[in-house]
């Protein structure tokens, strides 16, 4: 590498007898081996401002370059540091990468280096990659899956409410999470019944058969993995659509149910009993007992509440079992009931005018909207019935 003294000279003589165009890019070309990121933008920069005709040396402001020197710089500016970004993520360090990309509001090819990211033996750089892809949001779902892989469940529970609203990420990161817990679950009774000096079920036995005839398990209150993971992840289970982790969960809810009372934690309406009423739910979404599942939820919902002030929570998860289950006649019968005055930008779920539309029942939505003294909506319904 190029010493500072010889690079000073050599720039010098390069000038004197080739001109400036070539010392510059000599220059350029001694900042790219010498592998300063901050030096070879400038460099650059210094290179678009001789090409443009632009003092070397920026006095003022960028505004005060006039057009069509302003915008040209513009783009060579945003192409110089692309151009820095690059050479980072070519050579595999895509931290040193992202402020650049940041700077010019391009995160494409950062969340392709964080799908082809593979941690060195430290968990420092780890670190470092979940802050851009988790913390900055830069890539959710793949800063997710580095924390479950290399800080734990614990550590991904934690970091399950940080995540964006998007529904597909959300959803990708609990079928994540139940399909880790479903292995270590069924790693630990494995492990159980070996000890026991049982003969180990065949691989790939499903969790109730592991448990099944095993009462011994659950003796003396005994549990085989964190009881409070398992209750935060069955939690979020039912925002799982991949069928084979579906069946997981249901599984999880199942090694839930056989747990001593100690370990039978209290739900929140309408999952008051976390595993029984998990389980029915998760059941329904698999296509079992799918009237089983609405009759449950169904007994659960509060009375009507003619000002929409009540809990509304019941009847918007019935809502959500009825649309995955495809019965949208039955959906739209519930939100007309129980959410038709709750502001539809406050569910989390479709609502009634999203529901009539996807059924194609504009006049149950006139109906509702008559009903409510809603002549706005009426009119939307009726004008587009016609």
């Amino acid at each position: 590498m190029t010493d500072a003294g010889t690079l000073f000279d050599t720039f010098d003589s390069t000038l004197s007898h080739s001109g400036p165009e070539a010392a510059i890019d000599h220059l350029v070309a001694a900042m790219e081996e010498k592998g300063d990121p901050r030096a070879l933008l400038d460099a650059l920069l210094l290179k678009a401002r001789h090409d443009l005709g632009l003092p070397s040396v920026q006095v003022g402001p960028l505004s005060e370059i006039e057009e069509p020197a302003r915008t040209k710089f513009e783009d060579r500016y945003v192409e110089a540091i692309r151009y820095v970004g690059t050479r980072l993520l070519n050579k595999g360090d895509l931290v040193s990468a992202w402020p650049y990309f940041r700077a010019i509001g391009e995160k494409e090819p950062i969340i392709a280096a964080l799908d082809a990211f593979s941690p060195g033996d430290g968990q420092e750089s780890v670190g470092h990659v979940v802050e851009i892809a988790f913390n900055q949001g830069v890539h959710p779902r793949r800063g997710f899956e580095l924390i479950l892989d290399h800080f734990g469940v614990c550590s991904a529970i934690s970091s399950f409410e940080g995540l964006p609203p998007d529904e597909t990420i959300r959803r990708g990161c609990s079928e994540s999470l139940v399909r880790r817990l479903h292995e270590h679950l069924i790693m630990s009774l494995r492990a159980e019944v070996e000890r026991r000096g049982e003969a180990l079920p065949p691989e790939g036995t499903s969790v109730p058969r592991l448990i099944e005839g095993r009462d011994w398990l659950f003796a003396d209150d005994a549990y085989h993995l964190d009881v409070s993971h398992l209750g935060a992840v069955v939690r979020v289970a039912p925002m799982a659509e991949d069928r084979e982790t579906l069946e997981k969960a249901v599984e999880l809810t199942e090694y839930g149910r056989h747990l001593s009372d100690r370990h039978q934690y209290d739900g929140e309406p309408p999952f008051d009993r976390l595993y029984e009423d998990h389980g029915i739910y998760l059941r329904g979404l698999l296509g079992r007992d799918e009237d089983t599942a609405i009759s449950h939820f169904g007994q659960k919902l509060p009375p009507i509440d003619p000002d929409g002030d009540g809990d509304t929570l019941p009847a918007q998860i019935l809502v959500r079992l009825l649309v995955r289950m495809g019965r949208l006649e039955e959906a739209i019968d519930v939100s007309a009931e129980h959410l038709a005055r709750v502001p539809e930008g406050m569910l989390m779920v479709p609502g009634l005018t999203q529901l009539c539309g996807r059924a194609g029942r504009l006049d149950r939505l006139a109906m509702s909207a008559r009903a409510l003294g809603d002549p706005v909506k009426y009119a939307a319904a009726i004008l587009s019935a016609s």
